[in-house]
């Protein structure tokens, strides 16, 4: 064995170590709560809701210039009415009485359908500029929202980042010397649970984790440090409650 490796005495108190500062960092976690997670939606939300206003922009921009086409349709359709209509006073025959008869009939119809696709996007474009609206509004109460979460959030970071950092090298510093099959399956445990609880302390004769009794041969065998055991319920590294000396539980 090299003269470097740690005992499983120590690997075990080492680990426990590690689970105390992770705990803490979890509690910082807590006091956060869900504000990241709620920044993050409101972010995704207002992106969006941008996306969609821009859609919208691009609808109604197009719809105003449909009804631009439709309104000098008319306008042009008006034009040659007045000068066929002019014309229908110097006819020398009934031919050309009847192909200015057709031309009118013609223009009154393409007035008429502009007009009809007039009040159409004219419709969709109330519609849609209600809905612009509504989406615009949207926008800015979700925009007040982020800016209220930011603040918050910012103000607990504010307070927190120092120890957080701090506590951050504390927990790299109590990894070394744990190989990695050890510390994946710490953090493989560390995800599985709500609380992050890894490592436990057998308390009441049971485990301080899914609180199922242990049985009192293992509980000896935890107490010897020969070996590392976990519970056979939760799967979670039990050590004894005397893991740390009185002085290092304390601090």
């Amino acid at each position: 064995m090299a003269t470097n490796e740690l005992s499983v005495a120590e690997k075990l108190k080492q680990m426990y170590e590690l689970q105390l500062i992770d705990s803490e960092i979890d509690q910082i976690g807590i006091l956060k709560g869900e504000l990241p997670m709620e920044v993050k939606d409101l972010e995704d939300e207002i992106a969006g809701l941008e996306t969609r206003k821009g859609r919208l922009q691009n609808n109604i921009d197009h719809m105003e210039g449909e009804l631009a086409k439709h309104k000098a349709n008319i306008k042009e359709a008006e034009g040659l009415i007045a000068k066929y209509e002019k014309q229908m006073d110097n006819v020398k025959n009934n031919r050309e009485y009847d192909a200015l008869s057709k031309e009118l009939e013609m223009q009154r119809l393409e007035i008429q359908l502009s007009e009809k696709r007039s009040r159409e996007a004219f419709n969709q474009l109330g519609a849609k500029k209600e809905t612009l609206k509504n989406t615009d509004a949207r926008l800015e109460s979700k925009k007040e929202a982020l800016e209220e979460k930011k603040v918050e959030l910012e103000k607990i970071i504010a307070k927190t980042i120092k120890d957080e950092e701090k506590l951050k090298k504390q927990s790299t510093k109590a990894q070394k010397g744990i190989e990695e099959r050890l510390m994946k399956s710490y953090r493989k445990l560390r995800t599985a649970y709500r609380n992050g609880l890894a490592v436990a302390t057998v308390q009441r004769n049971s485990c301080g984790g899914c609180f199922n009794k242990v049985p009192p041969q293992v509980q000896l065998e935890i107490a010897s440090r020969k070996k590392i055991i976990a519970c056979e319920h939760c799967g979670r590294i039990l050590v004894d409650e005397n893991i740390l000396s009185p002085m290092e539980a304390e601090a």
